[in-house]
């Protein structure tokens, strides 16, 4: 009869299904320009804030620029996040492809800026005045001088992703086996990036 393991012997260095988990073969800069490539296609994501009394609140907000690891949003001055920021500025961002599994986690922090931001007309695009409407007063018109109209800055301090490796019928065949087998499904590559080389990565950006 095979012996049990002990408690001590299975742990985070041990268990392959968590010392396998995070590649740490692949370079630093093959890493960003993958989830680059991922983030780009998608567009847009879940915003997260924390709200008192609450905790973490999502909404879906679709992407005016990135730059680098960090994201520009435009939005509301008048909708309840803006309230969430002020008290606290910690915010989620996340992607997900649902034709293939890959999501994408960005931890970080947020900031706001006024109307006057000259950034908003550099992102605005045509068919965001969709979401904030035409009052019919003259102003607060839904295009680029709105005074609703802000910038919603992420800077990532952390982030998080999964990437694919195989197609529909190789992620079937992947997880059958290891079923079948005891082993663990070898589906994709989980990566983590952090604070460190994502500053680095916001400098390359920056001065681009």
């Amino acid at each position: 009869m095979v012996k049990p393991l002990t408690e001590e012997e299975v742990n985070s260095k041990t268990d392959p299904s968590v010392s396998k988990q995070w590649d740490e073969t692949t370079p630093l800069d093959d890493q960003f320009t993958e989830l680059y490539k991922m983030v780009d296609g998608l567009k847009g994501g879940l915003l997260t804030t924390i709200r008192p009394g609450v905790g973490p609140v999502s909404r879906a907000m679709a992407v005016a620029k990135r730059v680098g690891p960090d994201f520009l949003f435009l939005a509301n001055k008048h909708s309840n996040k803006f309230d969430d920021m002020k008290n606290d500025k910690t915010v989620q961002v996340t992607f997900q492809d649902s034709s293939n599994m890959n999501w994408v986690s960005i931890s970080g922090e947020a900031t706001t800026t006024s109307n006057d931001d000259p950034r908003i007309k550099k992102v605005y695009s045509k068919g965001v005045n969709a979401w904030f409407g035409d009052l019919g007063d003259g102003v607060h018109t839904g295009m680029p001088e709105d005074p609703r109209m802000t910038l919603i800055e992420v800077k990532a301090n952390y982030i998080a992703y999964w990437k694919s490796q195989v197609g529909t019928a190789g992620m079937l065949k992947e997880v059958t086996q290891a079923s079948l087998t005891g082993q663990v499904a070898d589906t994709g590559v989980n990566r983590q990036l952090f604070d460190k080389d994502i500053q680095s990565a916001r400098a390359t950006a920056e001065a681009v």
